[in-house]
């Protein structure tokens, strides 16, 4: 069993009557975003260890357990133990650690006592050395009986540094932060308005980690420009969704009126604006309304397809294009359904990928042409899926 151990003691600096960890960030607050990357790497158990509780914690805490997780505050070592499993691998969070959901990812699996840790020339500020060039990068995987070796020790001994220290002397493996994850956001930050910098960096690191190239290359350069006024101004989600469908229906319409090409037009940058809502949503910890905005954007390339094959039909008097445009739904949507972010490589298709794969054809004018290679693509795409979802000898 994989649990999260979240240390929330400190205040911010530029607000001493606020704890670091309830300071806003991704749309709430930092120990959400925290926890929300723990729950994701798999922990199915949140300790958040404080020396006091204020009213936004107390919130913070509460918005968490509706999540159906487990959540535990205590004060102690002693506390700590005695709600964990005794075989338990704990990942361990620093205070007002700003990290990514790669990071996480290289602790959450097996393994003995890890330390993430950094060189001199990288080193983050307020944390502690551990080596004669390490100083710890603020994650850790322990064992649940260091928690209980650092229980056993005096009280008034400071929770957080005592386990670094334990853990440190017990052997345990250092584990060098990838040199790239700083510039992605990964630090520690107690102040509020650096934290919004490091806010903006999470974002931008999010939207440049998408697998699928539509995705990295084109949606995720606009992506990064348009999120931090939306994210200043608080802009839900739906509402962003809400213009986007607007203009997905627009080129709906203008395709159902025989205009193909325009109707793509404004089918893409309704697919980018999709995106944008759905990353809004993921930032403030929405799942209904990042599936629903990523349903949007799968329904929308089908129905888009439909209509280009519906319509080539109609001018050509045969079945083809509406086969065709058929054939490009089913295999896009069991490639879709069949892939994952541990499997799924660059090249395959995406909904958002195939009306740009479109495009181009119907500027040519062989619209014909276009949905057999999009058809051809996405059977390609299925082929990839299948074989790496066989199980290998």
């Amino acid at each position: 069993m994989l649990a999260g151990l979240i240390f929330a003691t400190d205040d911010a600096n530029d607000r001493p009557d606020m704890l670091a960890a309830t300071l806003p960030f991704g749309g709430a607050t930092l120990i959400e975003f925290q926890a929300r990357l723990l729950i994701g790497a798999g922990a199915g158990q949140l300790i958040i260890v404080v020396t006091r509780l204020s009213p936004e914690l107390v919130g913070a805490v509460a918005r968490m357990k509706r999540r159906g997780i487990g959540v535990d505050v205590v004060r102690s070592a002693r506390e700590a133990e005695e709600k964990l499993h005794p075989l338990a691998r704990v990942l361990v969070v620093a205070d007002g650690l700003v990290t990514t959901e790669p990071v996480i990812a290289l602790l959450s699996g097996e393994g003995s006592d890890t330390l993430l840790v950094t060189t001199d020339a990288d080193a983050l500020p307020g944390l502690e050395r551990v080596g004669a060039n390490a100083i710890w990068a603020g994650l850790a995987r322990v064992e649940a009986q260091r928690i209980a070796d650092v229980a056993a020790l005096p009280r008034d001994y400071d929770f957080e540094s005592t386990l670094l220290r334990v853990t440190a002397q017990a052997g345990a493996d250092h584990l060098l932060l990838p040199s790239g994850e700083t510039r992605d956001g990964h630090g520690i930050e107690r102040d509020a308005a650096r934290l919004q910098l490091r806010n903006d960096s999470v974002v931008a690191a999010f939207v440049s980690n998408r697998i699928a190239w539509v995705d990295r290359y084109v949606i995720a350069p606009i992506a990064r420009r348009a999120l931090r006024p939306l994210i200043a101004r608080a802009t839900p989600a739906l509402a962003v969704g809400g213009v986007s469908a607007a203009v997905l229906t627009a080129g709906l319409g203008l395709i159902g009126w025989g205009w193909p090409f325009l109707g793509l037009l404004a089918v893409l940058p309704s697919m980018l604006g999709l995106s944008i809502g759905a990353v809004l949503a993921w930032m403030r910890d929405d799942a209904f309304q990042a599936r629903l905005l990523r349903g949007a954007i799968a329904g929308g390339a089908a129905a888009t397809a439909m209509l280009l094959g519906f319509a080539n039909s109609m001018a050509e008097g045969t079945g083809t294009g509406l086969a065709l445009a058929a054939a490009l739904c089913v295999a896009a949507g069991l490639a879709e359904r069949g892939a994952n972010d541990r499997i799924r490589r660059r090249w395959w298709g995406s909904p958002a990928a195939y009306p740009l794969v479109l495009l181009p054809f119907y500027l040519w004018g062989y619209p014909q042409t276009g949905l057999a290679m999009a058809a051809g693509y996405a059977a390609l795409s299925l082929a990839a899926v299948i074989e790496a979802l066989r199980e290998k000898p």
